[in-house]
């Protein structure tokens, strides 16, 4: 899943973006234990709390662990409370923090960055957004270099902007997903019109690209198949 946007602690109702977002912490709750198990991983790819500290954060980091599975989380855009990662990978056994980098979980690797947006994305793109494009790809390739050290047999990149869409479907971070035999990329961001008019979800020159965001997946958390 991505984009759970849940805020516990901030007054942020997600309901003035659309009747699908009525309820929707609970719907995610419901579902969750519906379909996962205490011994299944679940990757979040972004967006997960409105907290602007982690200490504002705490109350929905604290609901994401008393949910079953063991769980990988990676920054989106709004996770403002992110800091070291050694701080947060210090608060729950069951949830690990993920930047910049791989976590290897038997044969299967888990790399995670945040991404940017692309260049035919925007039509106000400017000097920032180049300069923070690249400077992503680098984190990016950090991160499959990783997976590919580490020996795993299969490869999960966690990316929270969308590494392309329906028009840009041969971009920077494709060609390094590409390179480092990625099998499968879960992103998020995308909602409502956006989702409908630029999200990809298919194969890919070898690559399965799945759209995670909460409301585009009825908050249910879908299965990936290795």
């Amino acid at each position: 899943m991505a984009d759970l946007h849940l805020s516990l602690s901030a007054d942020k109702p997600m309901d003035v973006f659309g009747k699908r977002w009525i309820d929707h912490t609970e719907k995610m709750r419901k579902n969750w234990h519906a379909l996962v198990g205490p011994e299944d991983l679940v990757i979040i790819s972004g967006d997960v709390s409105w907290g602007l500290k982690l200490e504002e954060a705490l109350p929905d980091l604290e609901w994401i662990h008393r949910l079953p599975g063991r769980k990988i989380i990676t920054r989106g855009n709004h996770d403002l409370w992110w800091t070291s990662l050694s701080r947060l990978n210090s608060l729950y056994e069951d949830i690990s923090f993920v930047q910049n980098s791989c976590l290897q979980m038997g044969d299967v690797g888990v790399s995670g960055t945040r991404g940017w947006m692309l260049p035919g994305s925007t039509p106000d793109w400017s000097e920032h957004d180049e300069k923070i494009y690249r400077r992503e790809q680098l984190r990016l390739e950090m991160a499959l270099k990783a997976a590919k050290d580490s020996g795993c047999r299969h490869r999960i990149l966690s990316i929270h902007y969308p590494p392309l869409n329906k028009t840009e479907m041969d971009t920077e971070f494709t060609r390094l997903i590409e390179a480092y035999e990625v099998e499968t990329v879960l992103y998020g961001h995308l909602h409502g019109e956006d989702a409908r008019r630029h999200a990809y979800t298919c194969m890919h020159r070898g690559v399965e690209y799945r759209l995670t965001a909460s409301d585009q997946i009825g908050f249910c958390p879908v299965q990936i198949e290795i």
